[in-house]
């Protein structure tokens, strides 16, 4: 048996069987993470008077993986319109609900921003600060797309991208009530806004792909978490595409 065998055996629900809950995820996590509270410059970005207009299954039927951009940079109301599909405040509650659901409302996904070209923004690492809705920095750097896509396997893509998203799991945050099957949920989570993302990209005109393949140690390294606690999952590069779009 395979360990992805026996994670799946592992979790599974059975109707005379619960699965166990490691004493580990028994302890509160809070629903947001906070650079800001340590006194991290801040950005809050510019943002639209009103949201664009588009048509949902044009959106869908035109989106597509692309891999090659100009070296055009994206305003800061773009920006904020890709953050907020994937991970917008929509109403009121603790914790508030977004725009892409989330396993039992406990949002355990956490989003950051490797900002190469951005009008206005800094090159480097910053985090989507929720419930405000700004970025907060991480980690000032001018080689930031560089550093990004060598952790991403070296693919060109994501060094030639104004902007790339990375996505962190806070597995205690969604463990405290699923114990490891949260590793399921995290991740299907972070399929939900990531897709959000892409259409959203693809309604502005945008192009943008997904990154599964990278250096798990690398891309930790660069955001700045522990790969234990917290770890990344998934990521995107986004940009204004010089290409057609490739078939899938």
């Amino acid at each position: 048996m395979t360990l992805l065998h026996e994670y799946q055996e592992g979790t599974s629900y059975r109707r005379d069987v619960t699965p166990r809950k490691d004493p580990e995820w028994r302890r509160s996590v809070p629903p947001y993470k906070s650079y800001t509270e340590a006194g991290a410059e801040t950005v809050a970005l510019e943002r639209p008077r009103r949201l664009p207009k588009a048509d949902f299954w044009e959106v869908l039927r035109s989106r597509r993986s692309r891999r090659t951009f100009s070296a055009e940079p994206i305003s800061q109301e773009t920006l904020f319109l890709l953050l907020w599909a994937a991970q917008g405040i929509t109403a009121g509650g603790r914790p508030a609900f977004r725009t892409a659901p989330s396993a039992g409302a406990l949002y355990p996904v956490e989003t950051y921003v490797c900002a190469a070209r951005v009008e206005g923004v800094a090159p480097g690492v910053y985090h989507w600060e929720l419930p405000e809705e700004r970025l907060a920095l991480v980690a000032a750097r001018e080689d930031v797309a560089e550093v990004a896509a060598q952790a991403c396997l070296d693919q060109d893509m994501v060094a030639h991208a104004p902007v790339t998203f990375v996505w962190t799991a806070v597995w205690g945050r969604s463990a405290q009530k699923y114990g490891d099957r949260a590793l399921r949920y995290a991740y299907l989570d972070a399929g939900h806004l990531a897709e959000n993302l892409h259409l959203a990209a693809t309604a502005l005109g945008l192009g943008a792909c997904m990154v599964g393949a990278f250096l798990d140690d690398e891309m930790n390294d660069l955001v700045g978490v522990d790969g234990r606690a917290e770890s990344v999952i998934y990521a995107a590069c986004a940009g204004v595409p010089v290409a057609p779009a490739t078939k899938r």
